[in-house]
């Protein structure tokens, strides 16, 4: 990791850059997958998934018997961590059902919001090298609460068809109603465009590579929503003098196995801290599984010395990370004065890999910066507010003179029309 010491405030953006990776042909080989699949529906997925996954699959679609077995496959252990990580973000999710409230404007007029699920949902989850069923739980829990009609979700298949029991048992444990062996841009164009075997979907939630990050973008365009716009992960730490260099080195490598892409960063005001982390890295990262995707990781990544936890506050909120762990004394006062970032986690016991599992916040958040302006997955990525008006015969008159106002300065003459009848009458 490169060291950067007391780093002017004109070198910040250079300094916060996130990688950068060849896109030159990414959005015309994505437009041609999702043109395929537009064409040609399940016919393009099993080609795509011979061509891809190295299977040929005569069904798209899990069956009930697969799903069952799954049960069978996965420990009773990893079972139990399942359920009381469901059971958490249940809880949390479920606090944040909205409640209407019936609002009277003025004497005679009533409004109101009223929010109503998303009928059809898409769910993407990655396989390859880390099959994510904890992100089966973050999006299908909160859908299944806010009341979505049907949940879908798409999945990459390994060379013998088969998808991983553990992300099929969470997906039956949260209510999925239909699983498709199906990854890649073309599970996004399924969801988007449906074909025989995929419905169709209303909105389309998951991470996943450079190709369906970018494919998710484009169908966003005019076809289908989308959770986020979205990339590589990353996590940035504010640390002080009191924190523990093993904790804060195991929340930067934690964070860095995500993908050789994924970028680290610590802040700090204390330079034997800085050294002693960079010290535990190199320590901790040896004894990884993941140690190369980590290391290039790594590459992208930097610890950052600076003069002031004012100076700290303002390159964090400037970078807007999507994790940001503050193991400080203070970490509340500085809490307070965080602005920008996905998920916040506070103090020396509550590392990221919490949030991204069991502790019941969504660990699906933004990147890239996009913190500044999103929200992480919630309740209500899910649901829909409509608003509804009443208006009583003595409201109209309470109101009509302020909108014909309006509506003849406006020159639209026939909104006004439309008062001016009712109040003659």
């Amino acid at each position: 990791m490169q060291i950067v010491k007391y780093p002017s405030r004109e070198e910040w953006n250079k300094i916060l850059e996130r990688p950068h990776f060849d896109t030159t042909t990414l959005h015309s080989i994505v437009n041609s997958v999702l043109q395929d699949v537009y064409r040609n529906g399940d016919k393009a997925l099993q080609a795509y998934a011979e061509k891809f996954d190295k299977v040929v699959l005569t069904s798209l679609q899990v069956s009930k018997d697969e799903i069952d077995t799954s049960e069978t496959l996965v420990s009773s252990e990893l079972k139990a961590a399942i359920r009381r990580a469901k059971r958490n973000i249940e809880i949390f999710h479920r606090s944040q059902i909205f409640e209407t409230k019936k609002i009277e404007t003025a004497q005679g007029v009533a409004c109101w919001q009223k929010a109503i699920a998303i009928e059809k949902v898409g769910l993407y989850i990655p396989g390859g090298t880390a099959p994510l069923f904890s992100t089966v739980l973050m999006l299908a829990v909160p859908a299944k609460i806010a009341g979505c009609k049907e949940i879908i979700l798409c999945t990459p298949p390994d060379k013998e068809g088969k998808i991983n029991p553990a992300i099929l048992f969470a997906a039956k444990e949260s209510g999925v109603d239909k699983i498709f062996k199906v990854g890649g841009a073309q599970a996004i164009g399924a969801m988007t465009y449906g074909t025989e075997s995929v419905p169709k979907v209303y909105k389309i939630f998951g991470p996943g590579n450079q190709y369906v990050m970018a494919a998710k973008q484009i169908v966003s365009l005019k076809e289908v929503a989308i959770d986020m716009p979205a990339g590589p992960s990353e996590v940035q730490v504010i640390a002080d003098k009191f924190a523990n260099p093993a904790f804060v080195a195991s929340d930067l490598l934690s964070q860095a196995e995500h993908g050789a892409d994924s970028q680290v960063i610590l802040t700090t005001t204390d330079e034997t801290l800085l050294l002693k982390v960079q010290q535990e890295i190199e320590k901790q990262l040896s004894e990884l599984p993941r140690c190369e995707i980590a290391g290039k990781a790594l590459q992208n990544s930097k610890l950052i010395l600076l003069k002031t936890d004012e100076e700290i506050i303002e390159m964090t909120n400037e970078y807007a990370p999507e994790h940001l762990i503050i193991n400080t004394r203070n970490y509340m006062q500085l809490a307070e004065q965080i602005v920008n970032a996905g998920s916040v986690f506070l103090g020396g016991y509550t590392p990221e890999s919490a949030g991204d599992y069991a502790s019941g916040t969504n660990h699906t958040l933004p990147t890239s910066g996009y913190a500044k302006a999103y929200s992480g997955v919630n309740l209500d990525s899910f649901i829909k507010k409509i608003t509804f008006q009443e208006i009583t015969k003595e409201g109209i008159q309470n109101l009509g003179t302020t909108i014909e106002i309006m509506a003849e300065n406006e020159q639209l003459y026939a909104h006004k029309n439309a008062v001016t009848l009712r109040l003659k009458e």
